[in-house]
């Protein structure tokens, strides 16, 4: 093409802070010409009875294929036009450029628009003097009684129940199901078991084995959730035959000084519960901790206020929800609503830590990754460049970097401002 910047008129408008839309009119002798050499192209590559190959007039070219002669023109116009109107305004798209309203007619101009987001700048004018309160999170005798039973639960043993009732929550049962064709069995019973109430089997599976005794045999017509895992068997039905061959009931030890020993290095039940506050009381530190560093990011956000283009927020609300396409359009709309307050705000904040990062230096080296690394492969019982080469296999290299970063960009904030615990 030999369309050049100075042939257009662009204007540009600013319908939210961070989008920008072009008016771009491209002159109609500019698309006649590419519309000449788009002819002289397709009469070159025609090769129609009676004429030798690159001799087909163009007056039977424009007869035969115009409308795919105008559709070409004008494809090639727009996308040489865009790309000038966009470097000749200076602009710098994060976002696919959305095309619109074009008016395109024989012998006029050529006039369309195009939208997209750019990226934004942010002005940081605040980043001391703020005062936050970390707050004072105690840790209970119910918390530590909930450890010591969830330490009970997985030390428990399982005993067969023989006591002639179906199966209860939490109890396991081995079962046998075989599909039923014709009123007989499809092949031999396959053997499973089940937890009863932590969704092993599904719905209607599961109920039918909670009116089953040991020993009882059932024939029961369930339905596939629409949920379930497979999709194509989604709201199919099946006639099973199913079998409770045995029921057993999870037997947690008692709680006492025996039990102790057994999961842990003390002598004692009293050792084990102070070892249980211990270990509540730093993880409640941490996260008030991180509750408070929060808190202050968001203060520095709320002194240094900006806004954020809707195609970067819509890129993180779909890097939040992850594979949807098993889900139906609807409950994703849904979703995405639901999620884009917090979503915004999260991704506010991942921007707000970047720009100060680029502010003070403070983005992570490759000798504090490197330390990092090493510190994971001693962890790990590893070497460090075969710790580094998992990082690299599961793409968590530049995770690791931004964790190093957001470490040293939050100990900075906290230096500047003040941190006090809730009275």
């Amino acid at each position: 093409m030999t369309l050049s910047p100075t042939q257009l008129r662009i204007d540009v408008q600013e319908p939210e802070h961070w989008r920008r839309t072009l008016s771009v009119t491209v002159p109609a002798e500019a698309v006649r010409k590419e519309r000449d050499r788009a002819v002289k192209r397709l009469a070159g590559r025609l090769k129609l009875p009676g004429f030798r190959k690159g001799k087909v007039p163009a007056a039977m070219v424009e007869k035969q294929y115009g409308s795919a002669v105008n559709q070409e023109t004008l494809d090639r116009v727009i996308e040489e036009a865009c790309r000038m109107a966009v470097a000749e305004r200076a602009l710098h798209p994060i976002s696919e450029l959305q095309l619109e309203d074009v008016d395109y007619r024989p012998q006029a101009d050529l006039t369309f628009r195009i939208s997209f987001d750019i990226r934004p700048s942010i002005e940081i004018s605040r980043l001391s003097g703020f005062n936050v309160e970390r707050p004072r999170i105690e840790v209970t005798e119910a918390q530590i009684a909930q450890v010591l039973e969830r330490l009970r639960d997985r030390s428990a043993v399982w005993r067969t129940v023989d006591d002639g009732m179906p199966p209860l929550d939490g109890d396991l049962v081995s079962v046998t199901i075989a599909r039923l064709e014709d009123g007989g069995p499809v092949g031999e019973p396959q053997g499973y078991q089940v937890v009863i109430g932590e969704g092993d089997a599904i719905p209607d599976v599961e109920a039918a084995i909670r009116t089953l005794a040991p020993g009882q045999t059932g024939d029961f017509t369930v339905l596939f959730p629409a949920d379930f895992s497979d999709p194509a068997r989604r709201g199919d039905q099946e006639l099973l035959r199913i079998t409770v061959v045995d029921r057993r009931m999870k037997e947690p030890p008692a709680l006492d000084d025996a039990f102790a020993r057994s999961v842990g290095e003390v002598n004692d039940l009293d050792t084990l519960r102070a070892r249980v506050r211990r270990d509540l009381e730093e993880e409640v530190a941490v996260r008030a901790d991180t509750v408070a560093t929060v808190r202050l990011l968001d203060a520095v956000m709320a002194a240094n206020p900006f806004e954020v283009p809707r195609s970067m927020v819509q890129r993180y609300i779909d890097s939040v929800m992850g594979d949807t396409t098993d889900m139906a359009p609807d409950r994703v709309a849904l979703a995405r609503e639901q999620i884009r307050p917090d979503a915004e705000l999260g991704f506010k904040r991942l921007l707000l830590v970047d720009r100060i990062a680029e502010l003070r230096d403070l983005g992570a080296t490759e000798e504090e990754l490197d330390a990092r690394v090493a510190a994971l492969a001693e962890g790990g019982n590893v070497t460090p460049p075969q710790a580094r080469a998992e990082l690299v296999k599961t793409n968590r290299i530049e995770s690791l970097k931004r964790e190093l970063t957001e470490r040293k960009v939050f100990t900075f904030l906290r230096e500047q401002s003040e941190i006090h615990d809730e009275q």
